[in-house]
């Protein structure tokens, strides 16, 4: 492993493979902090970024990880990982996967790995490209925690690193309940700010409102997770399903009145329906995680 040394101490050299619009921001973030980088792409020209701010570029993927000990892939998909590696020599060499994929895809990643001698890290990038190298990004990881150890500091460079464990399907997994969690958000936000669209209600005015309260209602997941740590689903409800079942008829309407379609809350709804049909009146919205499980015991509902 070659190293460059500042007045700050070494840097590590690294591979990237991969430079693409995020693959580019994490480059420029290592060579903005004096990283020796070397870059591969499958599109020779989209290297050219990168290059022009110092990096060196290889004719292939098995000469890009063969320059450094650290390898980054940061490509389509699982399958772009694989074929960008067919050839290359990973003995010895510590992969980084922060190429999007399932908990299953960074396992069998992994196995596939250490089958050819190589450590593997997954991770999961939580930032878009412009977000790179700013405070607010981060990216999960997971697998042999002694190769996230040796590289932390370096990994740290582009974003902040959150390591989940050692099961290298977690990165993955923690990356994809957050964006699920994401795209329910904007599911609400959509739903409602289709319900004003006809309003005297200027967006713009309406949209600080809806983040407040949105804003407030984010901390029930504390709550949430305190009852599925502990099972009692009923003790301290507020404003138990019974009464939130009552409540949709009035959001249901009102989306009729307004002429608006209340598909992207029906499915919710329909689950608290459920809920509430087993006789569970009494608890809150924890109870629906139940319900969403495909592998209840047969006969459960």
């Amino acid at each position: 492993m070659n190293d460059t040394t500042s007045s700050s101490g070494p840097r590590t050299s690294l591979t990237l493979l991969g430079t693409g619009a995020m693959g580019t921001a994490l480059g420029r973030a290592w060579l903005a902090a004096g990283h020796p980088l070397t870059v591969w792409n499958r599109t020779p020209e989209r290297t050219a970024a990168l290059t022009a701010e110092g990096a060196v570029a290889a004719d292939s993927a098995a000469a890009a990880v063969a320059a450094n000990r650290l390898v980054v892939a940061c490509l389509l998909d699982d399958a772009s990982v694989g074929a960008a590696l067919e050839d290359a020599d990973l003995a010895g060499r510590d992969l980084v996967n922060l190429t999007t994929g399932t908990p299953a895809d960074a396992r069998a990643r992994a196995a596939w790995a250490a089958e050819r001698g190589a450590r593997l890290l997954d991770g999961g990038i939580m930032a878009v490209p412009p977000m790179i190298g700013t405070p607010g990004a981060f990216v999960f990881y997971s697998g042999d925690p002694e190769l996230f150890e040796e590289h932390r500091d370096t990994l740290a460079v582009p974003a902040g690193t959150e390591y989940v464990g050692a099961d290298p399907g977690l990165a993955a997994l923690h990356d994809v309940a957050l964006l699920t969690g994401m795209y329910g958000m904007f599911a609400g936000i959509t739903s409602a700010f289709a319900l004003m669209r006809e309003a005297d209600v200027a967006p713009k005015d309406f949209a600080p409102l809806l983040v407040n309260w949105l804003n407030a209602m984010a901390g029930q997941a504390h709550g949430m997770a305190d009852r599925l740590t502990s099972g009692d689903y009923t003790s301290g409800v507020v404003s138990n399903l019974a009464m939130q079942v009552a409540g949709t008829g009035t959001l249901l309407r009102t989306a009729g009145e307004q002429g608006v379609s209340p598909e992207l809350i029906t499915p919710f709804f329909d689950l608290m329906q459920r809920r509430l049909a087993d006789g569970h009146g009494t608890e809150d919205t924890t109870g629906l995680v139940e319900l969403l499980s495909t592998r209840r015991p047969a006969g459960a509902r």
